[in-house]
């Protein structure tokens, strides 16, 4: 699949990650949400309750996979048991597309269970192109990779972030999930223009796009998926759908998670800024 660009997915719409908070409301309520992004290693587990779930969720939202250890980044080989895994799920569910990190969670065979920067050098990105060929080969399907937060920088680094990502794309074919809150909290911890970041990465390679909140402690702040999104990370959304074009967006909330009442009105938020940019995509009045 190397440095071949398959046709962007069509735009699914306006929608939150699945949390099992919120089960009984979406089974029970059927609530206006476009479609539901999963996290892979809930479901990775065969039989039980929660693919019970995701089985009645997914006969009536479109779906995508999101995983959380993939580890593209390691030097660790990559984990064939785990990608065999992730490549049972993908039959069973069919998601729209399947995603993950770029980033490293572990090494000589342990989880840390975090998303961890590295320097964005030459022979990084040789080494990352490997992989990803290599993991979009055996799961015979495009690979979205998301931008993560980062909180320290490296002197090794040759690259700029947006365009060691473009150059990935590139070789690769893999598409972007652009995590618009991640741009913001990147570009204040290292003094970067976020707006440089979004106008250096490929207009056709993004398919999807994270929005969520972060906590602000002055000197830096933290992604942390556990408030509303801020005024600042919404300007940004802006000007990422006026770039990008129509792109399918999720609210993400994995902390202090709140009634699906109360994450309602920024769904509806998300989606009427998307109808403003691109007015074709509002639904006809009947």
């Amino acid at each position: 699949m190397s440095e071949q660009k398959s046709s962007r997915p069509p735009f699914i719409g306006f929608g939150l990650g699945l949390r099992s908070e919120h089960y009984t409301d979406i089974l029970e309520g059927n609530p206006p949400i476009d479609w539901f992004e999963v996290v892979s290693e809930n479901f990775m587990v065969p039989g039980g309750r929660p693919m019970q779930i995701l089985d009645q969720i997914k006969e009536k939202y479109p779906v995508v996979m999101h995983g959380v250890s993939m580890s593209i980044a390691s030097t660790q080989p990559l984990d064939m048991d785990y990608l065999t895994e992730l490549k049972k799920l993908a039959k069973h569910v069919q998601p729209k597309w399947i995603s993950d990190h770029l980033c490293w969670t572990g090494v000589h065979g342990v989880n840390l269970h975090d998303l961890l920067p590295f320097p964005y050098t030459a022979e990084a990105l040789d080494h990352i192109v490997e992989r990803v060929n290599t993991v979009q080969d055996f799961l015979d399907h495009p690979l979205a990779l998301e931008n993560v937060s980062s909180y320290v920088s490296f002197k090794q680094s040759e690259l700029s972030e947006w365009e060691f990502i473009s150059e990935l794309t590139k070789r690769t074919g893999c598409w972007l999930l652009l995590d618009v809150n991640n741009v913001f909290v990147s570009s204040y911890n290292h003094e970067f223009d976020a707006m440089e970041f979004i106008n250096g990465i490929p207009e056709d390679r993004v398919v999807q796009f994270h929005m969520a909140g972060h906590s602000d402690y002055e000197t830096y702040i933290v992604d942390t998926h556990d408030a509303p999104v801020r005024d600042e990370v919404w300007e940004l959304y802006r000007a990422c759908q006026k770039r990008f074009g129509p792109v399918s967006t999720i609210i993400e909330r994995d902390d202090n998670i709140p009634p699906l009442a109360e994450l309602m009105p920024e769904l509806e938020k998300i989606r009427n800024i998307g109808y403003e940019i691109h007015p074709q995509l509002k639904p006809q009045a009947a």
